[in-house]
């Protein structure tokens, strides 16, 4: 679908100047359309897409990961009205996935997807399933803490992402009750000292993508989209995600990642302008060598932060040929080796292997 309204993009001085409160700091995940909405987006890009089997089952997986949303048990512990005061006034996640201590419940979670997902699932696939299902609490909890915390040795890259799947609908979950048990009683969630810090406020993991919104008070605004508990939290626009700065941005789509030199002035010339108008950029930033997609929802209303990211993966493959490196975190997809010990989210992997 294509977007007909223009939206005017405000520099950050007219963002930074809007007074207080006018744009809301926090944007929170739907429980009845977050995961079923990515799953009808995941549908849509798969058609046609050198991915495509692969964005279906991850489809199929965000379906699985709505009916756990639905079914996720209230009684989980959440943290306490001290303990939020406390992570405010220090500027801290009170869901940090470092510190917050796990409930069992997400296992469960875990286990209804995999149950969810195995009659449809191709045989390869159940094979996983199947271990995840007759897994110990003790390896699950393994991996779960390898994929937090950023360590691929000993991750087991097959089955990493239904149980980041999980950890997904648990920490949603979190987030979703922590905010209905304070309806009235003011935000439970601070904002972080540094506001440009690039970890998310509620849970501190990296976000996938950035995302410009364009309705009510949010128009025009950009958005930081976490890999974890869905939160989007504001951010300038023409800032690094990364570090901060604003001073070497630039953005990069694949128009302009596939100019090539012997194109003559008037193909040059169009895809430039296409590429100043693409849905999907990475934004670049050479003063720390990273850079962070942004996804434009004026351009194509329908792009999710997750889904778009999958399919986007050659954007990624042609921007880390300039030597940068990724900011943003997809647990659906992780980068790097298995067994190198760093953080997965550096180099992608090539998506004809996918």
């Amino acid at each position: 679908m294509t977007a007909t309204a223009t939206v005017r993009v405000m520099t950050p001085e007219e963002i930074a100047s809007r007074a207080a409160g006018e744009t809301p700091y926090f944007r929170w995940p739907q429980r009845q359309t977050l995961f079923a909405e990515r799953a009808m987006r995941l549908r849509q890009l798969a058609r046609g897409h050198a991915m495509g089997d692969f964005l279906a089952f991850m489809a199929d997986l965000a379906l699985a990961q709505h009916q756990a949303l639905q079914d996720f048990p209230t009684t989980v512990p959440l943290p306490d009205a001290a303990a939020l005061d406390r992570a405010s006034q220090r500027g801290e996640p009170p869901l940090s996935t470092l510190d917050w201590p796990r409930d069992p419940a997400w296992q469960a979670a875990l286990r209804q997807i995999c149950s969810g997902l195995r009659p449809t699932a191709p045989a390869p696939v159940q094979a996983v399933l199947d271990g995840l299902l007759a897994a110990g609490g003790d390896h699950l909890e393994h991996q779960a803490d390898r994929l937090l915390t950023g360590l691929m040795r000993g991750l087991d890259l097959a089955s990493a992402p239904l149980i980041a799947a999980a950890l997904q609908v648990y920490w949603t979950h979190l987030v979703l009750e922590v905010q209905r048990q304070h309806i009235g009683g003011g935000q439970p969630f601070g904002r972080p000292d540094d506001d440009a810090s690039g970890v998310c406020p509620c849970c501190g993991s990296r976000p996938v993508a950035s995302i410009t919104r364009s309705e009510g008070e949010s128009l025009g605004q950009r958005y930081l989209h976490c890999g974890l508990c869905n939160t989007e939290w504001h951010r300038v626009r023409i800032q690094c995600a990364h570090c901060g700065s604003g001073k070497s941005i630039a953005f990069q789509s694949l128009d302009t990642a596939e100019l090539a030199a012997d194109l003559d002035e008037d193909e040059a010339a169009a895809r430039s302008a296409r590429a100043a108008q693409a849905a999907i950029q990475a934004e670049t930033c050479d003063d720390c060598g990273h850079y962070l997609k942004i996804m434009h929802t004026d351009r194509d209303p329908s792009v999710d932060p997750v889904a778009d990211d999958l399919a986007s993966i050659t954007l990624d493959l042609l921007v880390a040929e300039t030597g940068l490196q990724r900011h943003g975190l997809n647990l659906m997809l992780l980068f790097g080796e298995p067994d190198d010990g760093t953080d997965p989210g550096g180099t992608p992997p090539d998506p004809g292997g996918a």
